[in-house]
């Protein structure tokens, strides 16, 4: 494993599906439980590649699945990393769906995952290598990625809310 810092479109991951029957609900849409093994999947894909290791899912946060996705169309899921800890990296994860001739092209779901490497031979938690963000919109997810951590570990109770110190910079004396 590389602990040596790397760019964000070093693991840029795309992936591509077709919502087939047995992927539906009743009313004919991407069941949400099957979208969101599609979105576990890529983003762990993402986080290996960053990581260089094998990589666990710690947490989902933030899934919002904004509409639905009708039987047939095509879905498109990129995933990016947005920042690395020490042992933890945060994924961005948008869904894309169209026709499959491309049309009705919209955004669909997003969620931030956070994977934590781990050591082939120890099967423990290793360092991973920090991320560099190049573009305007890397660096915001980038910058905004310590806070929505520490309502992660908050929300865990994992963390106090009195120690967040980014939440209390962000919304000012609480």
């Amino acid at each position: 494993m590389s602990e040596k810092a790397k760019k964000v479109s070093e693991s840029v991951t795309v992936m591509t599906e077709m919502v087939m029957p047995n992927d539906t609900n009743p009313l004919g849409n991407l069941m949400g439980g099957n979208l969101m093994r599609w979105m576990d999947i890529v983003a762990s894909i993402c986080a290996g590649k960053h990581c260089e290791a094998h990589v666990v899912t710690a947490s989902v946060d933030h899934v919002s699945f904004h509409k639905p996705i009708p039987l047939g169309d095509v879905v498109t899921l990129n995933a990016r990393v947005t920042r690395a800890f020490n042992t933890s990296v945060e994924v961005f994860v948008e869904v894309f769906a169209s026709n499959l001739k491309g049309g009705n092209p919209r955004k669909c779901n997003h969620a931030y995952f956070t994977f934590v490497g781990i050591d082939e031979e120890t099967k423990k938690p290793c360092l991973v290598p920090q991320v560099i963000p190049l573009t305007g919109e890397e660096q915001q997810l980038y910058e905004g990625a310590m806070r929505r951590r520490e309502v992660r570990l908050v929300l865990s109770g994992r963390m106090k809310p009195n120690e967040a110190s980014e939440i209390r910079a962000f919304f000012g004396k609480m």
